[in-house]
């Protein structure tokens, strides 16, 4: 039986659980930010993709806080500095990109917090993340806020001035291999990283490329899932970069 749901009907919460929980898995932006005084912030986002080659065009959207109807610093960043370097996500970092999702106040620089490292850019401010195998420094074009309350999403439409690619990733014809690009240099081979629920993060092969839908129940069992709730802990004192 078909359920039909006037999204107008519902409470936010709800729709926001619909239509996160139907459009997955989604790729995940890691996106640092500068603010007018340099500080730096470095935040994930879901509510992201390519949308354009010529020219090439990312879009990432910081939603709106439906508790307050606040804005995220990475929002307020891209206003005061038009600018953003967005990096992809491996395996190896799902735990940290947790921990920068933590709510930290204004000024507090997550790669200190999530243990990454920073890596200038060559032609804007904000850094790039050292361990992602790649990562596009862009210019902000436009911001698009789609609404005024909680939940309303803002496009932040951004054009790709230089990319750095980990030499790692590339196959015998110098084209990205999609199953290298999630761990370059671990034993788990840059296995892609995507998000599906607020709580989960999914690789979609293992390392020998086999897709999750087709893996045996052991080889899923060695699929970690990350919690973002751990996000609030510093890192595990026994992890090793």
């Amino acid at each position: 039986m078909i359920k039909t749901i006037d999204p107008k009907s519902i409470s936010i919460p709800e729709l926001h659980g619909i239509l996160l929980g139907s459009i997955s898995p989604r790729p995940i932006a890691f996106v640092s930010t500068v603010d007018k005084d340099g500080n730096v912030n470095l935040s994930p986002f879901s509510f992201f993709n390519v949308f354009s080659a010529n020219p090439p065009i990312l879009i990432f959207s910081p939603a709106r806080r439906v508790k307050g109807n606040t804005t995220k610093h990475t929002l307020d960043n891209v206003h005061e500095v038009k600018q953003a370097c967005i990096s992809i996500v491996t395996y190896d970092m799902v735990q940290q990109v947790s921990l920068s999702s933590t709510e930290y106040d204004q000024g507090v620089n997550e790669f200190i917090k999530s243990g990454l490292t920073e890596e200038a850019s060559e032609k804007i401010k904000p850094p790039r993340v050292k361990e992602s195998p790649v990562s596009f420094e862009c210019v902000v074009k436009e911001i698009q806020p789609l609404g005024t309350d909680g939940g309303a999403g803002n496009l932040v439409i951004c054009e790709v001035v230089l990319i750095h690619l980990d030499e790692a990733i590339l196959d015998e014809n110098n084209k990205i291999d999609p199953i290298k690009k999630q761990s370059a240099h671990s034993e788990h081979k840059q296995i892609p990283v995507s998000q599906v629920t607020k709580k989960e993060h999914i690789v979609l092969t293992d390392k020998t490329g086999t897709p999750y839908d087709k893996m045996s129940d052991s080889q899923l069992a060695q699929i970690k899932r990350y919690d973002c709730r751990l996000r609030k802990e510093e890192l595990p004192h026994d992890y090793k970069k």
